[in-house]
């Protein structure tokens, strides 16, 4: 089935990159809104599901996603509540040290929410798809995904501040993985879940939710596991600016490579690990202006 439209439902933030304690670079960002971001800079159709302050930060986020071709009709504006700042400390290896400002408990999803059709995509992913604040919602928008046959693509992408609030939330990242067509993690992430440091037995716990995982483990091979078996990728090694939303534009250039009909794991893979080495070229969250401009003129040709 062919599908559409991208949704992206997830926090929303402004980073600012520092580099040798100095900052270089302040630039919208999340997780999800990283990867949306970029798809709508490849021309997709997107919509970002997410919330915002009703200050100037939330005013440049919801002007930055209509530059880049994303709706914002579904940013919720929280008035009387700041907008979300994350600082990115880069090392000498262009890896991101990250330090929040932001208060999960005061996000909401008290605005318009998307109709969810049969052949969108749904993106979602972080503590955003599982904060108790907002889960009522969340949930409610992906149960109705999987109703109306959406496909639902998930980023665990647990932070390790996070670790007191399993107890809490386990039941919320279960039911996530349940209602998806492939779940993404890392190693990382499944240690800070399950204590679990074997990809075979992390897919023995996912497979119990949903049939695919995408697994990352920084440099080491991508493994992609299904009831079929296992495939393994290699990174591709490339020389880094920052590594700052590499993971979300391999989301981003998956969920591409699948809507122009790659349907190869290799192929989708490829195309992935093209989009996060673009972004990591460069100091910002998306791909650039020169690689969005050639997936744009290949799409207008096909």
């Amino acid at each position: 089935m062919t599908r559409n439209r991208v949704i992206g439902i997830g926090e929303t933030v402004l980073d600012i990159l520092f580099k040798n304690d100095q900052p270089q670079k302040a630039v919208p960002g999340g997780s999800t809104f990283n990867s949306i971001v970029s798809l709508g800079r490849a021309g997709v159709p997107c919509i970002m599901v997410t919330e915002v302050g009703g200050d100037h930060i939330g005013d440049l986020i919801c002007r930055y996603l209509v530059e880049n071709g994303v709706s914002s009709e579904f940013v919720s504006r929280q008035e009387g509540v700041k907008s979300h700042i994350t600082l990115a400390f880069l090392d000498e290896h262009n890896d991101a040290q990250y330090v929040f400002y932001k208060d999960h408990a005061s996000v909401a999803l008290d605005g318009k929410l998307p109709q969810i059709q049969h052949d969108d995509i749904v993106l979602f992913g972080s503590f955003f798809a599982i904060n108790p604040a907002i889960r009522p919602a969340v949930s409610t928008m992906l149960h109705n995904a999987r109703n109306v046959g959406a496909w639902l693509y998930y980023d665990i992408n647990f932070r390790k501040t996070h670790i007191p609030d399993i107890p809490v939330v386990m039941a919320s990242i279960e039911e996530n993985m349940r209602l998806s067509d492939v779940v993404r993690g890392s190693m990382e992430d499944f240690g800070y879940l399950y204590g679990l440091q074997s990809g075979e037995a992390i897919y023995q716990q996912v497979r119990q939710f949903c049939d695919t995982l995408i697994l990352t483990d920084g440099a080491r091979s991508i493994c992609i596991y299904t009831p079929k078996g296992c495939e393994s990728y290699a990174v591709q090694k490339i020389e880094t600016v920052s590594t700052v939303g590499a993971g979300d534009n391999f989301n981003a250039g998956y969920i591409y490579a699948m809507m122009q009909g790659l349907d190869e794991q290799a192929s989708r893979i490829e195309m992935a690990q093209r989009w996060s080495q673009d972004v990591c070229r460069q100091i910002g969250n998306n791909i650039s202006d020169e690689l969005a401009a050639l997936l744009r003129d290949q799409k207008n040709k096909i």
